[in-house]
């Protein structure tokens, strides 16, 4: 029995030893050529071994509105500003408080003045705004005036003519539903940032910070994420047709559903903001009552409950309500329509109203006693 185990014992060693043989000739064999790896006359493994680097294929040329897109990102991007805003932050024992980053958005350069353009709601808070130029400097900015009931503040920085690059204005009257969109902004800090897409929607309402409507809302599928707030939405052209102010969405990020401050009202109120620090709304000097008034004498309009005196509805000789002998309510006039654009209620007349500016002309539709007439008369300013 001894004897067996032994014979085993170089069996079991010989296979070992077989085996050994033939993966040293599999990982370790000579190269064809008889080459020795390092001077060891072997080949290092294949895996070992570093492997070219492909060639690079030409590009060629980019398409034609992928080229377009680019170009008008470089175009327009140095136009586009990031905007930190500082609050005060009080110490352990209420005093010695300093200053810290509190909040960040966009804005854009609205002329070569150095006066920049973004939301009310971007700076609402802030006791002062840094703004960082597309070639990363940064610069202190002082706020020129706000107009929270329509989401936009107009703010100002001192820098060479040469950084100045205000962007090129459209209008978002003649816009389409699905003409080209592009957003650029610094959505959670990450600086300039392009996104692409159509317009989705026109005439939208929105709620400012204020409470106030805002009419006429551009919706796009751009999109805007927190940090684009304030930066401009362009047109093909590059040209501003909205500033980017909110989006609907559950989670907080971008849903394809994003709203801007349609360009005719921002071009309408930065020039007051500028000039006086604040907006004025334009206004007929009338009183409205609420919808329910209208709805108790049965009528479709903005029923006038009061005007104002020395006001253009005054001198158009438009009446509010009375009151008769007997305490019962006398209906005066209802406007049923500005510039031949129907008023159903009052926000409609609101709405209308929105479109205009101080100083334009315009028809008023009234209903009275069952009779319809017209008057002209000029709008003033509403603080």
């Amino acid at each position: 029995m001894p004897e067996r185990t032994s014979y085993l014992k170089i069996a079991v060693v010989m296979l070992l030893l077989t085996q050994g043989a033939l993966l040293t000739y599999l990982f370790v064999r000579p190269s064809p050529e008889g080459a020795s790896a390092a001077g060891s006359g072997t080949a290092p493994p294949a895996e070992l071994v570093a492997a070219e680097p492909r060639a690079v294929t030409d590009r060629g040329e980019l398409a034609a509105d992928e080229d377009h897109i680019v170009k008008l990102f470089e175009q327009s991007s140095p136009s586009v500003v990031f905007i930190t805003t500082l609050g005060a932050v009080r110490g352990p024992r209420g005093y010695g408080g300093q200053l810290e980053p509190q909040g960040a958005g966009t804005g854009f350069m609205w002329d070569d003045a150095g006066h920049i353009v973004t939301n009310f709601h971007v700076i609402a808070e802030a006791s002062e705004a840094v703004v960082t130029l597309s070639d990363g400097s940064e610069l202190p900015a002082k706020l020129v005036g706000a107009a929270p009931d329509q989401d936009l503040a107009v703010l100002k920085i001192e820098a060479p003519a040469a950084k100045l690059k205000p962007l090129p204005l459209g209008s978002s009257k003649d816009l389409k539903v699905g003409q080209f969109a592009m957003a650029i902004g610094n959505p959670f800090g990450l600086d300039h940032t392009l996104t692409t897409g159509i317009i989705s929607a026109l005439d939208r309402d929105m709620q400012a910070m204020s409470g106030r409507t805002i009419y006429g809302v551009v919706q796009t599928d751009a999109a805007i994420n927190p940090g684009n707030s304030g930066g401009p939405l362009l047109d093909s052209a590059g040209r501003l047709i909205g500033v980017n102010s909110a989006i609907q969405s559950a989670s907080g990020s971008s849903a394809g559903i994003g709203f801007a401050v349609p360009v005719d009202t921002v071009n309408r109120i930065v020039p007051q903001l500028i000039k006086n620090g604040r907006a004025q709304r334009p206004g007929l000097g009338v009183v409205l009552a609420g919808a329910g008034v209208a709805e108790h004498f049965g009528v479709s309009g903005a029923v006038v409950r009061e005007v104002s005196p020395g006001s253009p509805a005054e001198k158009a000789g438009i009446a509010g309500l009375e009151e008769d002998r007997f305490g019962r309510i006398r209906l005066g006039d209802v406007i049923t329509g500005i510039d031949g654009a129907n008023v159903k209620d009052l926000s409609d007349l609101l709405k209308r109203l929105d479109q205009k500016s101080i100083g334009d002309e315009v028809e008023v539709t009234l209903l009275r006693d069952g009779a319809t007439r017209s008057a002209r008369m000029t709008l003033f300013g509403l603080e």
